[in-house]
């Protein structure tokens, strides 16, 4: 009788959440994308005081649905522009569905076999889509800054040991290591740094789109003699501009410095073939990191840590005890991700490349850029506004000219009307109005509205009349 009463519930629950889910999708493109309540106003909706007895798990769901439903940003809105959210692509949520249900903690290859099975799987698609060497260690994370926090222990160790020093002394007593990155280097690669005990980087200059002065860098590690690190961008957060990797890599070679790669969603342009220019030299780096609940558009959260030599990756993040199983030859999940214990997010990953195939993962990469380069033709012929950045991937800044002022008025106009959310942010001195595509239902219609609004918005602010 337990067992049925149950096996009701999850029933029953299952049930609300998935029409819940299915209303949440059918209206997210046409509501406001901006939530009508903030964080007080849900407060308020909600239970403050632990009731003394609990309530069936069917009303649970239907309580927690209604109560969220008017704070809810409508991030998968297909016109969602602020940071570098993504879509979902059905697939992908589907298999995040079963990921939960199955409730299978994809740390060792022996106990839960077919996750691990369906994550290698993910995980050497994602290598070869991406034109990154056979056979290097992948661990699926929580996101960018964990990606990039893998990447680098496993640098910091790396060469260390090329030092001749065993970091699993401690870095009390280690040589002088030295990292290195451009100016416009990420916070999240500045956060993993400190995180890896490596603490802030020494930024060698870029250029006006935020690319690696690597005339400066050879500089800096030619000034430098002790173990190095070089962090390299592909995909600035403001102008989607990539690092001159070939160059890069050359010089940081001339020092035995570990190269690493912080592409959260410009990595992904090494699967278009169209977009190989901006990637060049990519490939010869030491480790990558990225985020599949970007560009891919698999759900909240997967980020992706790539480490070409998975021996190396194995030695930082592996992990050993008695009760623990593991074959000696074989590395497990837990061996190349900072955490014993996740959910199978490679899963997901494998959902949205198995449904898309290798053309599909070409024509979601591509049709972004084509996105983002419809959105700047489009603001361009708007008066009194201008797009900053030279749109060669999926970011576009745009601005009033010479009207800082207007530009943030302009973000806080559109953000409040609602047909469009795009984020403010500081870039090169002037203040932006940043649009970043990154959903797969982004399309012409959505970058047609979204040109309109931004129109209105100008017209109502009085931006561009004389």
């Amino acid at each position: 009788m337990h067992d049925a009463t149950m096996k009701e519930q999850y029933r029953l629950a299952l049930e609300a959440a998935h029409e819940h889910a299915l209303r949440w999708l059918d209206g997210v493109d046409e509501r406001p994308i901006r939530p009508d309540l903030d964080v007080d106003g849900i407060l308020a909706r909600l239970e403050r005081t632990l009731p003394e007895n609990g309530e069936s798990a069917e009303r649970v769901v239907d309580e927690l649905a209604e109560a969220s439903g008017p704070g809810l940003m409508a991030m998968g809105s297909s016109r969602f522009y602020g940071f570098v959210i993504g879509g979902t692509l059905p697939a992908s949520l589907a298999a995040d569905w079963l990921v939960s249900t199955w409730d299978q903690n994809t740390g060792s290859r022996q106990p839960t076999p077919a996750t691990a099975a369906v994550e290698e799987v993910a995980a050497a698609w994602l290598v070869d889509i991406l034109g990154l060497p056979a056979g290097s260690g992948v661990g699926f994370v929580t996101g960018a800054t964990s990606a990039n926090l893998s990447c680098l222990v496993v640098a910091r160790d790396a060469v260390l040991r090329r030092a001749g020093y065993d970091p699993a002394a401690g870095l009390q007593r280690a040589p002088a290591l030295a990292w290195f990155a451009g100016d416009a280097v990420h916070t999240s690669v500045l956060l993993a740094g400190r995180i890896a005990g490596i603490g802030a980087p020494t930024t060698v200059g870029a250029d006006d789109q935020g690319r690696i002065d690597v005339d400066g860098l050879a500089r800096a590690l030619a000034a430098h003699d002790g173990p190095a690190v070089v962090a390299l961008q592909a995909g600035d957060v403001h102008s989607g501009a990539f690092d001159d990797f070939a160059a890069a890599v050359a010089v940081a070679r001339e020092h035995d410095a570990w190269v690493h790669v912080d592409g959260a969603f410009g990595l992904w342009a090494a699967a278009s073939p169209r977009l190989g220019h901006l990637v060049r030299g990519l490939a010869d780096a030491d480790s990558w990191a990225t985020d599949a609940h970007k560009t891919l558009n698999v759900p909240y959260d997967c980020g992706v840590a790539i480490v070409r030599d998975e021996a190396a990756m194995t030695a930082s993040l592996g992990a050993h005890a008695a009760y623990l199983p593991a074959v000696a030859s074989i590395s497990d999940p837990y061996d190349r991700v900072p955490e014993l214990s996740r959910r199978a997010r490679g899963v997901p990953v494998w959902a949205a490349l198995r449904s898309l195939g290798r053309r599909g993962v070409i024509d979601l990469v591509d049709g972004l850029v084509d996105a983002a380069t419809a959105l700047a033709d489009g603001f361009r012929t708007l008066p009194g506004l201008e797009v900053l950045n030279d749109v060669v991937f999926t970011q576009v800044c745009l601005a009033a000219k010479d009207d800082d002022a207007g530009t943030a008025a302009l973000g806080e106009w559109l953000r409040d009307e609602g047909t469009v959310w795009a984020s403010s942010s500081t870039w090169q001195g002037r203040t932006v109005v940043r649009f970043a595509v990154s959903n797969h239902a982004t399309d012409a219609d959505d970058v047609r509205r979204t040109v309109d609004a931004v129109a209105r918005g100008a017209a109502a602010l009085g931006i561009g009349v004389r």
